[in-house]
C-alpha cells in the first residue's frame, strides 16, 4: 500500500529482458529501512525488492506488469518515481494506492501558467467512468487531484515542488504514464452493482 507521495527520483541502471525482465534501480533516500521482499512502488507500479545493493535496488517485472504499465519501456537511464510501502504509523499525505496499475495514459497536452503546470491525459472509456471532478489519481504513481474529467481524458494541475521533485518535469506531450484509478471508486461500482443484483431478484423472484 502506498500514498502516491513521492519519495525520491531513481534511476535505471540495468535492465535484463527476458521471460521475467529484471530491473535495477540507482537511489538512495528509499533504501533506508528496505529489505528483501519489500515492496517499491517504481513509477506506481508495485514491485518486489529482490535484491539491494550499494545504491541500488533489483526488482523483477513479471509480464503482465509490463503489459498493462509503461514499464516495458524503459530503458537504462530512464528516471522513475520511487516510494516505499506505507508505514503503518505514517501519515497519508495523498490517497490509497495500490501499485496495481489499471491502465496506460498518454499526454495529449501540457500547458505552463506561471508556477502551474497543467497536464491532458488521454485514457479509455473503460476507466474514465472511474474519473472525477475534485477525485483522487495517480499517475506514474504520483498522487494528484483531478481538475476536469470527461470520457475521454482528464487534466491535472501540480505545483512547483511536484514537478521539481518527479518525472513530470521532464513528461512530453505524446508520452505514456502508468494510471491507477482510485479504488474506492471502483468498490462503490461493484456495491452498487450487487445492490441492484439484489433489488432485481427481490423484485422478481422472491
Amino acid at each position: 500500500m502506498f500514498t502516491g507521495i513521492i519519495e525520491e527520483v531513481g534511476k535505471v541502471k540495468m535492465i535484463q529482458r527476458g521471460n521475467i525482465t529484471k530491473i535495477a534501480v540507482e537511489c538512495k533516500k528509499v533504501l533506508d529501512g528496505v529489505r528483501i521482499g519489500d515492496s517499491v512502488a517504481v513509477n506506481g507500479v508495485c514491485l518486489t525488492v529482490t535484491n539491494i545493493g550499494k545504491d541500488l535496488f533489483t526488482s523483477d517485472i513479471m509480464y503482465e506488469t509490463l503489459k498493462t504499465s509503461n514499464l516495458g519501456s524503459l530503458k537504462i537511464g530512464s528516471i522513475v518515481n520511487l516510494e516505499r510501502a506505507l508505514s503503518i504509523l505514517g501519515r497519508l499525505n495523498g490517497h490509497i494506492v495500490t501499485g496495481h496499475v489499471d491502465t496506460v495514459g498518454t499526454i495529449i497536452d501540457k500547458n505552463k501558467i506561471n508556477d502551474t503546470t497543467t497536464f491532458k491525459i488521454k485514457i479509455g472509456e473503460r476507466y474514465s467512468k472511474y474519473v472525477a471532478d475534485k477525485g483522487s489519481i495517480a499517475v506514474d504513481g504520483i498522487s494528484l487531484t483531478v481538475v476536469e474529467s470527461s470520457a475521454s481524458y482528464f487534466t491535472v494541475s501540480i505545483i512547483p515542488h511536484t514537478d521539481n521533485n518527479t518525472t513530470l518535469n521532464i513528461k512530453r506531450i505524446g508520452d505514456t504514464v502508468n494510471i491507477e484509478v482510485d479504488i474506492l471508486s471502483k468498490y462503490a461500482e461493484r456495491l452498487l452493482a450487487k445492490k441492484n443484483v439484489d433489488e432485481f431478484l427481490i423484485e422478481n423472484y422472491l
